[in-house]
């Protein structure tokens, strides 16, 4: 009876050895805009997903400031805004406030509504996303549902294709 129950035990722990993690990405299993919480640029104050917009389409860029393809991009969504009017934008980077405000000065962020700067200090969307590359771009619908991710640079067209 030893050797069996000892048979048994063995066989379930070497399953739970060989099984594997489940590796796919959070954004796929939960499509819905992840609970985030950041610090706007310029004030300092507190942004939240529930800060979103309902019933609008939204973009959420991943970025550092120092990044020459986010700068790309940032120029990019700012040259074709008109196009991107009734989609809220939200720029989150890891890096220091000091870093994120000369980037939202320098590119005049202020001058549109739709698009919000903020430090995303414990780097939530890094994990959530499993960003390895910047720019990460990551759109969802106006029901809140993910649509498309971007990795890299990526021409606006295509951007406003998947909407």
């Amino acid at each position: 009876m030893k050797k069996i129950f000892l048979i048994i035990a063995l066989f379930a722990c070497s399953k739970m050895l060989f099984a594997q993690a489940d590796t796919s990405l959070l954004y796929l299993k939960f499509t819905q805009i992840p609970p985030f919480s950041f610090t706007k640029v310029p004030d300092s104050t507190k942004f939240a997903k529930a800060d979103l917009k309902k019933r609008k389409a939204t973009l959420i860029m991943a970025f550092s400031p120092d990044c020459e393809h986010c700068k790309h991009e940032t120029s990019e969504l700012i040259a074709h805004i008109k196009r991107f009017k009734k989609i809220q934008i939200v720029m989150a980077s890891p890096l220091d406030y000091k870093y994120l405000y000369s980037f939202y000065q320098n590119y005049q962020l202020s001058k549109y509504p739709n698009i919000t700067v903020a430090r995303d200090p414990s780097w939530f969307l890094g994990t959530f996303y499993n960003i390895r590359n910047f720019p990460a771009l990551f759109l969802y619908d106006k029901k809140g549902q993910f649509v498309k991710a971007f990795d890299g640079s990526v021409p606006v067209e295509k951007i406003a294709e998947a909407l």
